[in-house]
């Protein structure tokens, strides 16, 4: 239980001292190249660096030197700078995401600005492996290059050979250290490739950050860990590998913390360790307290407290959200645009402002409740002569409480009767799943997801709180087929909303039905083709009559049978005109 406690001391010190956290010196490079000049960007690499970044210095590394996007002569700048930095260090750590490349059995990274037009190229665009392990090589005790570079390389393809026998292979190279204590990881084994990822970070990187600064834990068993995580996401299709070797002893990248054994009162250290992260006052903090400290009273109120934080960050999510759908309503009406397009944009602006009253709503019940429950677990840990006196809370504030939690979660029967003392086995299952609290979230979380489920083009629909079940999901069925899920989730999740959040506006295309037509953007129904009007056609008389009356009748008549020039000679113009407009010849 002590050893909760020793995770907030070494944090404060983190915070608060100068001092470092361990004994030995560690430092690390990391370079995460996205911004290709010459082949296609990569997605991930500038987030899997940051990831990186964030948890070597979460985890006491003494210098994090974070680079992105960097050209030959930066990387070269970087490295020779950090040699300096790993001349007295412990510990040594170079992690690079992009691209690399393998030409003949040697391995490199590449630079942004490289275009490898031909294979010589390599040696003048690029940055060799052995150099990365040749600027750590000072460092006493570890030395480790992580490369999650194993992507598929755009110049392979292209790069012309000078010599025909000079081999570029798939992925990089298998490669052994000649120096003790030096660790090579690769995102995936030699001459395989790896994925970059659908999500925000690459799978290797995404179980990289789950293990390998997880405090005592050997770097081997953390590595094996992370094979086992990204084989589970690949469905084995990518299998990270490990190159060079260590001794026997454990050798974990952070070392473990200290553990107080002094004897004490188990409930005792407990409420101590609670007492440490609600100074802390941090998600982390909790997380921490809960993973140590799993269930009972204090597990309850820790919960609580992250509904807490939980429930302030998503107002403040949703309030940013309502101001941006405020402004492009008031934009869309200030150019003039079209009545649909304001109509959409006020409906979104509604739906956001309607999703961030909610949020305040909720976050001011979460902070009534947990410090209804402050005050009941000060309460009982006073002595007992106190502790009458502190737990007459007064009534109007618990029933305001309650009144507050049903409001947000639109109840309108009426309320029933509570006892006007709070006692302490209430307070404690304040936090439960089951609260208006967890139905208000619930419903927030649908319509967010809604949201997104509109911005990605895959639903069209209502802005609400309600969720189909099974096939009747159409939404959410069309979002998993286009981004190649294996099944449509049957559950609203935070992992569907995050996963959406990284998709594109427009990532679902358009899809009209068969009496359904595509117009700016909607389906609207197929209108019917307009038949041509066929004019009745008239009779012999009547074309004839035509003719008569507009002269047209002598070339019409005089040409098709001669009858007039004949009329005319036998009975005079007059009757020949007559006569003639009566034939149906024109």
């Amino acid at each position: 239980m002590r050893t909760f406690g020793a995770i907030i001391i070494a944090v404060w010190v983190g915070w608060f001292s100068s001092e470092p956290a361990f004994a030995e010196k560690r430092v690390a490079l990391v370079i995460g190249n996205s911004a290709y000049e010459n082949v296609a960007r990569l997605g991930n690499p500038a987030n899997d660096a940051t990831a990186m970044t964030e948890t070597l210095k979460e985890a006491g590394f003494d210098v994090v030197d974070s680079r992105r996007n960097l050209n030959i002569a930066d990387m070269r700048r970087a490295f020779r700078d950090f040699s300096d930095k790993a001349r007295d260090a412990d510990v040594a750590v170079v992690y690079f995401a992009g691209h690399g490349i393998e030409v003949d059995g040697a391995n490199y990274v590449i630079p942004v600005d490289a275009a490898l037009e031909r294979d010589l190229d390599v040696f003048d665009e690029a940055f060799s492996l052995d150099r990365i392990l040749a600027t750590i090589e000072p460092a006493k005790q570890l030395r480790l290059v992580i490369l999650d570079a194993c992507r598929l390389n755009p110049f392979a393809k292209t790069m012309k050979r000078t010599i025909g026998s000079r081999a570029v292979g798939r992925g990089l190279a298998r490669v052994e250290p000649n120096s003790p204590n030096t660790l090579i990881a690769f995102a995936s084994k030699a001459d395989s490739i790896a994925s970059d990822g659908d999500s925000k970070n690459s799978p290797f990187t995404s179980a990289l950050v789950r293990h390998i600064a997880t405090p005592g834990l050997d770097l081997r068993k953390a590595f094996g860990f992370v094979r086992d995580d990204v084989l589970r996401s690949t469905s084995n299709r990518q299998e990270p590998y490990v190159y060079g070797s260590l001794g026997g002893d454990d050798v974990p990248l952070v070392p473990a913390k200290p553990v107080l054994t002094e004897p004490g009162n188990p409930q005792a250290d407990i409420r101590r360790d609670y007492e440490l992260a609600l100074q802390l006052g941090t998600r982390e903090g909790w997380n921490a307290f809960l993973a140590q400290v799993p269930g009972g009273y204090y597990a309850n109120l820790a919960k609580g407290q992250l509904n807490k934080i939980a429930s302030e960050e998503a107002r403040v999510v949703a309030t940013e959200k309502a101001r941006i759908a405020a402004e492009e309503s008031a934009r869309l009406a200030a150019e003039g645009a079209r009545q649909t397009e304001q109509a959409k944009a006020a409906a979104l602006a509604q739906a956001a402002e309607e999703a961030r009253v909610a949020a305040e709503k909720a976050k001011q019940v979460e902070h009534a409740k947990v410090a209804a429950a402050e005050q009941a677990r000060v309460a009982s840990e006073q002595p007992a002569a106190e502790k009458i006196a502190a737990m007459k809370v007064d009534a109007g504030t618990v029933a305001g409480i309650d009144r507050t939690a049903e409001k947000a979660a639109g109840d309108k029967a009426p309320m029933e009767a509570r006892p006007r003392e709070p006692k302490l086995p209430q307070v404690a299952s304040l936090p439960a799943e089951t609260t208006a609290v967890s139905a208000l979230a619930a419903g927030l979380l649908i319509k967010e997801i809604k949201i997104e489920l509109r911005r990605t083009g895959c639903y069209s629909g209502r802005i609400d709180e309600s969720w189909p079940k099974g096939s009747s999901n159409e939404p959410v069925r069309k979002f998993a087929r286009y981004a190649r899920l294996s099944s449509a989730p049957e559950e609203p999740s935070a992992q569907l909303l995050e996963l959406l959040k990284s998709k594109p506006d427009g990532f679902c295309p358009l899809e009209c039905g068969g009496r359904e037509v595509e117009r700016n953007g909607r389906c609207i129904k197929r209108e019917a083709p307009r038949r041509a009007m066929t004019p009745k056609p008239l009779s012999g008389v009547a074309r004839a009559d035509a003719a008569y009356s507009n002269g047209t009748y002598r070339v019409c008549m005089g040409a098709t049978t001669g009858c007039y020039a004949r009329d005319t000679i036998k009975w005079g113009e007059e009757h020949a005109r007559q006569w003639c407009s009566r034939r149906p010849t024109c």
